[in-house]
């Protein structure tokens, strides 16, 4: 059962949803649970990372994380699932226009898609692998809010646009400059955002998760524990000791903000980029 009636018969694009268990998937499962026409998006594959197919998934799988979530989905809610690279503006431009088409409107963005980063000095990082990680998470999030916001204005019913951001949005971190880069870049669109589309009825808002048990997440902990020459027991336990509730997130946990935000009662909120993360980050 849904906690918020009015998110009944919305239509929301979700990008970057397409892995089992991923962030973006759970996200999309609470709106539909909520009532809502769910687009699920993904690139299905690894291009423009060093990251894994394990921890992007594939088209098949995105394929079939869409008809679970439609198979689940309550309250009239549905979703279907469709290829999107969001660093390619003629496919932004034709899921939007397939969305459209198909359901009649389009309420909720949610800018999920983003790729990990390399743990590299700002020196030995090459402009490929910065271009590669701005392209997706900064450069993909204002591509498809240049113009699903353009559609909300036309409609003139208002909208929700939430961007995925990171502890990393609100902290530095040695070796991730790239990364750390795009996601302070995406609270700084999601606040120009909110200004410009306020008077539209259409609000902005970031989300800032911190570390999330995810394909993408378990990747990471790999990833960054044998960077740092610590087993994966030594990375795990410092991580949770640096998380006043000794645990790190789950997808539910950000998509029961993200579904807050999507809400009536948070309509009067925006250009902020809230902290799901434990207490590990607090401004």
């Amino acid at each position: 059962m849904g906690h918020y009636p009015e998110l009944k018969g919305k239509v929301a694009l979700i990008t970057g949803a397409g892995r089992r268990k991923g962030l973006g998937e759970g996200i999309a499962r609470r709106l539909a649970m909520e009532g809502c026409k769910v687009v699920v998006t993904d690139i299905g594959h690894g291009k423009g990372s060093e990251m894994p197919a394990s921890a992007i998934g594939s088209q098949s799988e995105m394929d079939a994380v869409g008809a679970e979530i439609n198979s689940a989905a309550m309250n009239g809610g549905a979703c279907i699932a469709m290829a999107l690279d969001v660093q390619e503006e003629s496919e932004v431009k034709a899921v939007i226009a397939e969305t459209l088409n198909r359901y009649g409107g389009l309420d909720i963005l949610v800018n999920n898609a983003g790729i990990g980063y390399l743990m590299k000095p700002i020196a030995e990082m090459s402009m490929g692998e910065w271009d590669a990680v701005l392209g997706v998470n900064l450069r993909g999030a204002f591509m498809c809010t240049k113009y699903v916001a353009d559609e909300m204005v036309k409609a003139g019913r208002g909208g929700r646009i939430v961007n995925i951001a990171s502890q990393a949005a609100k902290s530095g971190f040695p070796f991730a400059a790239a990364y750390c880069a795009s996601k302070h870049g995406l609270v700084g669109l999601t606040r120009v955002t909110a200004i410009e589309l306020g008077k539209h009825s259409i609000t902005a808002n970031a989300v800032c998760p911190n570390h999330v048990t995810t394909a993408l997440g378990a990747w990471q902990n790999e990833y960054f524990s044998a960077a740092l020459g610590m087993t994966m027991d030594q990375y795990l336990a410092a991580m949770r000791g640096r998380i006043p509730m000794g645990r790190p997130g789950t997808p539910e946990d950000t998509a029961s903000a993200c579904a807050w935000l999507c809400s009536d009662e948070a309509k009067y909120v925006t250009g902020e980029a809230m902290n799901v993360s434990g207490g590990e980050e607090y401004h």
